[in-house]
This record gives C-alpha cells, sequence and structure tokens, in this order.
C-alpha cells in the first residue's frame, strides 16, 4: 500500500527528494505519515482538499477486507 501513496504523491510533487513517509502500525490501523516541503502541500492537496482526499478513497478501495485500516496525513516537513 505504501507504494501505491509513493507513486499518487511523487505524481504531484516536484521536489521528489524532500519527500519521507512515517508509518505507524497500532492494533487496528496503520497511519502514513508524508511530510513535504512547503512549495509541495498544495500541488499534493489539491484545491480544497481535492487530490487528499482523492489519494484517501484510492487507499480505502485497494485495502484488503479484514485487514488493517490505513490512515494517510500530510504534513509539510519542519525546516532545519
Amino acid at each position: 500500500m505504501l507504494e501505491l501513496i509513493k507513486y499518487i504523491v511523487e505524481q504531484f510533487a516536484e521536489d521528489k527528494a524532500a519527500i519521507s513517509y512515517d508509518v505507524e502500525e497500532t492494533d487496528d490501523a496503520i497511519t502514513v505519515t508524508v511530510l513535504l516541503a512547503e512549495s509541495d502541500m498544495g500541488k499534493v492537496i489539491g484545491k480544497q482538499g481535492k487530490i487528499a482526499k482523492a489519494l484517501r478513497t484510492l487507499v480505502r478501495a485497494a485495502t484488503p477486507k479484514g485487514s488493517k485500516k490505513y490512515n494517510v496525513e500530510i504534513k509539510e516537513r519542519p525546516q532545519d
């Protein structure tokens, strides 16, 4: 599932080197946090969050029945 998320995010982001993915697994869910450069936030989230919503919908649809639920969070990468 992480490969699907990476593929979709990299289609919209320009600074691909600045993207990082943090995966946290709990008993009933897997949370994937996508950290992006400030300049890519708007491109990946989209107008009114439409791209982010579509990404979450695709991930939900691709998740097999009976497996853990996937949550996708998109955050800005902290400045160094």
